[in-house]
């Protein structure tokens, strides 16, 4: 298991995960060192404010990264709607407009998949509530890197479905309730 803690935590939710988000939010305290990128699937044909709603539960700016931006520490950045957020080894995001994965763009899979290439083991992932099975191999892709990888207890979900396929692909994942989120990301 990796000793030092991570420089990017990518958290990837489906159906029933907003309300958890919004708890790690609101208890994140303000300087925390690793860019925390939200990967949260949403309807492409409605307009969204979610970084407006999201940005009520923190202290802390939540960001939609534009293509070519630099990944920063102390940061809080969320996938913008109807494009996969990428991380790019120049350690810049990546907008990529290409097919949806689980009829999802974000796309959660990509997301863990490319913070992985650039950051190994010093990233984590993070797969909360959901109705499909994306993230499940990015996840376990984050892991064959050295990256940590932490599922919500399925039993604690709104949809249980996603977390569920998470441990299917990666079993030696960690598991915590939506309140034990904030502890497992600073008990390195």
């Amino acid at each position: 298991m990796n000793s030092l803690p991570p420089e990017i935590v990518v958290v990837g939710g489906s159906a029933g995960s907003v309300s958890v988000i919004i708890q790690l939010l609101e208890q994140l305290p303000q300087d925390f060192p690793f860019a925390l990128v939200l990967v949260i699937h949403r309807q492409k044909s409605v307009p969204s404010e979610m970084d407006k709603v999201l940005g009520f539960s923190s202290n802390i700016e939540v960001i939609e990264p534009n293509d070519k931006d630099f990944v920063r520490a102390n940061r809080i950045y969320l996938a913008p709607q109807n494009y996969h957020l990428l991380i790019e080894q120049d350690r810049t995001f990546s907008l990529d407009y290409s097919e949806a994965i689980y009829y999802s763009r974000p796309a959660i899979d990509p997301a863990f998949e490319s913070a992985a290439d650039v950051y190994g083991s010093r990233a984590m992932g993070i797969l909360l509530s959901g109705a499909n099975q994306d993230g499940s191999q990015g996840l376990a892709y984050l892991v064959q890197q050295g990256g940590r990888a932490i599922v919500q207890e399925p039993q604690s979900c709104e949809f249980p479905a996603m977390p569920l396929a998470g441990l299917q692909v990666v079993p030696q994942a960690e598991v915590a309730k939506p309140a034990e989120l904030i502890n497992r990301l600073f008990s390195l």
